[in-house]
């Protein structure tokens, strides 16, 4: 059984717990091999190179969009990643040839940086694309430290593992993600070698233009396709459970054991993904099932996600939302029986390139709930400069989802669980299919919104209607 596996940042940065109970566990010879894994940068290394992910605190990818001093960021940025590996020097990292390498590392990014600086400064190329192919050399850093990492110390454990690295520094074949994925799996025996590839690949098409910070996940989909995965496992810092642990306690966390695409659809659509959209569709279109599993737990089977899978009992598997999110309501009397109204809004959503993730309408309203940033907040401006009445109202959205929840009783069950908590529903949605009830509520009653529909609806893994 041929699987491919990711290993998110944060289990990377306890790599001697991965390669205890992911890599090693109760293998033995032949066993340890016949898995490809697709590595992340260790915790927080992408946000200094780029961005904090959540806060948004600039890296030192601003100081080159600034025309600072990025190559003194770069060599202070590339101690810290020294320091990083001084942990492994107890399970089998060779700091020598580790400091050696991403030294080397480090400096070609500065060299090509340097040129993309000059061509820059020459005003003859588009700045857009200048900018973002020095977002991705700097992402692919993070990836190669820790691939790199990885394969060394597996070596040194007597484990034969083999270094794919997608960052394509040492060549300049113009080839496409695809291309470089095919290039570099062709005629690999993987059940004689443990192959470890960056999650970053190199390609003309620039995996961060349509990806950004997702392009990890898509690096791993695209090889799991590539080898025809019997499955695709990512190891995360915790399962995928019926609610957020730290909100409901973990005694209260169900993991799910097992779900599927379309409600791994509805958890990306609110920002709670187990795996990038964009990532998982290849893998849905070749039925290659996902698992996801916690690095810690490693006895547990984790929850698997399939294409076709309905629970055989009516239940909700998961309850999860945001509180980062607003609510937008257009109100016009003239709307109602006007033909096209929604399609005129639409036109701004499109312009100030903003999805909605949920909407509600009525004869004269329409209500959207988008992500509470800086587009949503222009575009309110604009809708309000254009449109009879406009509002916009700071909101949470938390949703109950689940692949067997189309039967009379569990909308009841979940409306009253919050009308006893005192929890008003702003809005509600859900579409025929479904698999998905939204209530959009007063942000300071997310937490406990989410205990309660959790309490009601997904307490035990089998919890079925009475």
């Amino acid at each position: 059984m041929l699987t491919v596996e990711k290993i998110g940042g944060t289990s990377m940065s306890q790599f001697q717990d991965v390669l205890q109970n992911i890599i090693k566990g109760n293998r033995k010879g032949d066993e340890l091999y016949n898995r490809i894994f697709v590595v992340s940068a260790y915790n927080n290394v992408t946000n200094w190179l780029l961005e904090h992910k959540k806060t948004g605190e600039p890296g030192i990818y601003n100081k080159f969009l600034n025309g600072e001093d990025y190559s003194s960021a770069l060599d202070a940025f590339c101690q810290r990643l020294l320091l990083i590996n001084d942990g492994f020097a107890d399970i089998g990292l060779d700091l020598k040839e580790a400091r050696d390498f991403i030294r080397f590392r480090v400096d070609q990014a500065k060299t090509i940086l340097f040129s993309l600086s000059k061509v820059l400064a020459s005003g003859y190329v588009n700045r857009t694309d200048i900018y973002l192919a020095a977002r991705e050399i700097l992402a692919s850093i993070g990836e190669a430290h820790s691939g790199w990492n990885t394969v060394n110390i597996l070596n040194n454990n007597g484990i034969n593992a083999r270094f794919i690295d997608l960052c394509g520094f040492n060549d300049n074949e113009p080839l496409t993600i695809d291309e470089r994925i095919h290039k570099e799996f062709c005629g690999i025996d993987f059940s004689k070698v443990i192959c470890v590839a960056t999650g970053y690949t190199k390609g003309t098409e620039g995996i961060m233009r349509a990806f950004d910070r997702g392009y990890s996940e898509v690096t791993f989909s695209k090889i799991a396709v590539e080898v025809n995965a019997d499955e695709a496992v990512i190891h995360k810092e915790f399962h995928l459970s019926s609610a957020d642990p730290q909100i409901v306690g973990v005694e209260n966390s169900v993991p799910v054991g097992h779900t599927n695409y379309i409600i791994a659809d509805q958890l990306a659509d609110i920002g709670m993904e187990a795996i990038h959209p964009k990532a998982a569709k290849p893998l849905e279109l070749a039925g290659i099932n996902i698992r996801i599993k916690n690095t810690f737990d490693p006895e547990h089977p984790g929850t698997l996600i399939s294409r076709d899978y309905v629970s055989p009992e009516p239940r909700v598997e998961i309850v999860s939302g945001s509180r980062r999110v607003v609510a937008i309501e257009v109100h016009d009397p003239m709307m109602v029986g006007e033909v096209g109204f929604d399609g005129r809004i639409m036109e701004y959503f499109v312009k100030f390139n903003v999805s909605y993730i949920m909407k509600s309408t009525d004869a004269n309203s329409i209500t959207m709930v988008v992500w509470d940033n800086e587009k949503s907040r222009e575009l309110v401006k604009a809708l309000k400069a254009s449109f009879y009445q406009v509002r916009a109202v700071p909101v949470a959205i938390v949703c109950a989802m689940g692949s067997n929840i189309a039967i009379p009783g569990f909308l009841h069950k979940a409306a009253k669980a919050l009308y006893e908590r005192g929890i008003n529903i702003e809005s509600f949605a859900q579409s025929l299919r479904q698999v998905n009830m939204q209530f959009i509520i007063a942000r300071d009653k997310y937490e406990e919104a989410v205990i309660a529909l959790n309490e009601e609806l997904c307490k035990k893994p089998n919890h079925t209607l009475e």
